[in-house]
C-alpha cells in the first residue's frame, strides 16, 4: 500500500477512514501511554509514587482515537485516572513522571500528585479527584468557547461509575440549554471502584442517557481505535457547527484494578486475560498495520523508541529535585 492512502476496510464505519501514518502514530501514541503506565506501576511499588495511582492500561485507544480528532484549542477535562489523556494531549512524559513522584519538575511542582495536574499549554484542564465533578467543569470550559465566539470543542472525560451522578445530569441540562460544544465522554470500563455497571445502574444503555435533554448519543467499541476516531469525529463536527452537546459512550476495559491499592477481586482473572487476548486495542493496530505491509522491524523500532523514552522519564523523575519546603504555602491563596 502507498503511503498516505487510507486503510478504509479496516476501519469498520463509513466515516472517516485513516491512513498508515495516522495508525503509526497511533500505535506509538497508544503504546507509550500503555508502557508509561506499566512504569508507573513499578515505581509505585517501589515507595516512589504516594496517594492514590489510577493506571489507564487497556483503555488506549479512546483517548488516542478521540485526541486524533481535535485540534489546537480544543480543552480537554478529565477525573482521575488522568495520565493517557495528559501524554496524548501533548504533556511531556518528563513532566507527567515527575509530578507523579512528587519533584519540583512535575506539571503542579511536585504538590498535586497523580490526580491533580494541569497544563494550559495543552489545554488540559486537569484530572480531578471527586467523582463527576469535573464534567460540570468541562460545560463551564465549553461555554468559554461559545462565549468567546470560537469553534472550539471541549471534551469531558469520565467513567461509568460516575455516569449516575447528579451533577452530570446537571450538566447535561445546561450544555443542552444553552447549546454548549461539549462532547461528553463515557469511557464504560464495565466497573467502577468494585462493583459492576450491571449491578450500579438501573440504565444500561449509558450513551442515551442525554436523550431527556435532546442530546444525541451514539456507542462505540472503544477498543477500535478506528471506531472510536470516526464516531469522535462526528461529534467533533456536531459541535463546531453550533448544533449544542454531544454523548459518546466508549466500550472500553481495564487491565488492571480500579486503582494501584485495588485487589480487583470482583471479576476473574480469565476475563481480563480474554479481553488482553482477543481486543487488544494496540494489537489490533499492530495487525492493521502488518495487514498493511508495514515490516515488523518498523513496528519494533517504535517499541524501542518508546521504552527508551518511558525509561529516560522515570530516570529524569527520580532525579529531579523535591519542592522547596517553602513552596507548602505558595498557589494555595490568591490576594486580589
Amino acid at each position: 500500500m502507498e503511503a498516505g492512502k487510507t486503510i478504509a476496510q479496516k476501519t469498520g464505519g463509513n466515516g472517516p477512514s485513516l491512513t498508515r501514518e495516522q495508525f503509526t502514530q497511533a500505535f506509538h501514541d497508544m503504546l507509550l501511554i500503555r508502557r508509561f503506565e506499566e512504569k508507573a506501576g513499578q515505581l509505585y511499588g517501589m515507595g516512589l509514587i504516594g496517594g492514590f495511582c489510577h493506571l489507564y492500561i487497556g483503555q488506549e485507544a479512546v483517548v488516542v482515537g478521540i485526541q486524533m480528532a481535535l485540534k489546537d484549542g480544543d480543552k480537554i477535562i478529565t477525573s482521575y485516572r488522568d495520565h493517557g489523556q495528559m501524554l496524548a494531549a501533548g504533556m511531556t512524559p518528563r513532566g507527567v513522571m515527575a509530578e507523579l513522584t512528587g519533584r519540583a519538575t512535575g506539571y503542579s511542582h511536585g504538590k498535586g500528585g497523580s490526580m491533580h495536574m494541569f497544563s494550559r499549554e495543552k489545554n488540559f484542564y486537569g484530572g480531578h479527584g471527586i467523582v463527576g465533578a469535573q464534567v460540570a467543569l468541562g460545560i463551564g470550559l465549553a461555554f468559554a468557547n461559545k462565549y468567546r465566539e470560537t469553534d472550539e470543542v471541549s471534551i469531558a472525560y469520565f467513567g461509568d461509575g460516575a455516569a449516575n451522578q447528579g451533577q452530570v445530569y446537571e450538566s447535561f441540562n445546561l450544555a443542552a440549554l444553552h447549546k454548549l460544544p461539549c462532547i461528553f465522554v463515557i469511557e464504560n470500563n464495565l466497573y467502577g471502584m468494585g462493583t459492576s455497571i450491571e449491578r450500579a445502574s438501573a440504565s444500561h444503555e449509558l450513551w442515551r442517557n442525554g436523550e431527556p435533554w435532546g442530546i444525541p448519543g451514539r456507542r462505540i467499541d472503544g477498543m477500535d481505535i478506528a471506531a472510536v476516531h470516526e464516531a469522535a469525529s462526528e461529534a467533533v463536527a456536531h459541535c463546531r457547527a453550533g448544533k449544542g452537546p454531544y454523548l459518546l459512550e466508549m466500550m472500553t476495559y481495564r487491565y488492571r484494578g480500579h486503582s494501584m491499592s485495588d485487589p480487583a477481586k470482583y471479576r476473574k482473572r480469565e476475563e481480563v486475560d480474554a479481553v488482553r487476548k482477543t481486543r487488544d486495542p494496540i494489537e489490533h493496530v499492530r495487525q492493521i498495520l502488518l495487514d498493511a505491509g508495514v515490516e515488523d522491524t518498523a513496528l519494533r523500532s517504535i517499541e524501542n523508541d518508546v521504552k527508551a523514552v518511558v525509561n529516560d522519564c522515570a530516570e529524569f523523575a527520580q532525579t529531579s529535585p523535591e519542592p522547596d519546603p517553602a513552596e507548602l504555602y505558595t498557589d494555595v491563596l490568591l490576594e486580589a
